[in-house]
């Protein structure tokens, strides 16, 4: 794959995290009844970030947990070349009954992941409702998804790849267009 073009860098992705917090205290009406999980694994560092951010707007914290959607995907065969799946497993630190579920992940393309997340929130127990934050939103919907809360929409073709960085993982904070060569 051949980097096209960066277009987020880490300012950028500091600016899109701050006003999607805005946006989640906004239309919450602040963060009572509140929980971001965090879909594995880039999902997480987003949604611990977006916590911060809300925390230091706010004055109080937003509980955060995680979801390991690796049993609820309909792609499993082809993700792993024994066909046994990496689990990891799912946190939540608080009873999501009744609770305004915020899940965050890092790009919404086919709508596929955030299904399966749903999935396994709904195995976990009942919120009262799921809003969706995600950093990218790159189109090419597969499923009748929306995201809630988007930090940058990005128009790609079905041969770019849109690679997020992060530091926790990667050292770096960006999000960038890859050509399939």
């Amino acid at each position: 794959m051949k980097e096209k073009a960066i277009v987020l860098d880490e300012q950028a992705i500091r600016r899109a995290l701050t006003r999607i917090a805005h946006e989640i205290i906004e239309r919450n009406k602040g963060i009572e009844n509140c929980l971001l999980v965090g879909i594995k694994t880039r999902g997480i560092y987003l949604a611990n970030r977006l916590a911060e951010r809300i925390k230091q707007i706010e004055g109080n914290p937003i509980p955060v947990g995680e979801v390991d959607i690796t049993l609820y995907r309909d792609d499993l065969t082809m993700k792993t070349p024994n066909n046994e799946p990496l689990i990891y497993g799912s946190d939540i630190p608080v009873d999501i009954k009744e609770q305004s579920v915020i899940l965050v992940d890092d790009v919404l393309y086919t709508g596929r992941t955030v299904r399966a997340a749903m999935d396994a929130i709904m195995d976990i127990g009942r919120p009262s409702q799921v809003q969706l934050a995600v950093l990218v939103d790159r189109g090419h919907r597969e499923l009748p998804i929306r995201a809630d809360f988007v930090g940058k929409s990005i128009p790609t073709s079905s041969s770019e790849v849109i690679v997020v960085e992060l530091s926790e993982v990667d050292d770096i904070d960006q999000v960038s267009i890859h050509e399939n060569e």
